[in-house]
């Protein structure tokens, strides 16, 4: 049986390793200077958003080119038994 978790929460802070994790440091805690933007982050979204639209066309032209082959195929094929 897995033991409660007080006991398990007061081991991690008596040993300090849990305590640590749990503090917010001023240095990481700090709100966003949004006089200068990540410019790195803005690339890599700007980029993602890019390679999305390009997969959508090729994937709608891939689409386009499959219905107008069908469509032709199904036209011969009643094309052909209206013949005969």
């Amino acid at each position: 049986m897995a033991p409660p978790l007080g006991l398990v929460k007061r081991l991690f802070l008596a040993s300090g390793s849990l305590s640590h994790t749990l503090t917010r440091s001023a240095f990481i805690a700090r709100k966003p200077d949004y006089t200068k933007p990540n410019w790195g982050m803005v690339g890599l979204t700007f980029g993602t958003t890019v390679a999305l639209w390009v997969l959508l066309f090729k994937q709608h032209n891939e689409d386009v080119m499959e219905y107008e082959r069908r469509r032709e195929e199904r036209e011969k094929h009643d094309a052909c038994t209206g013949c005969s």
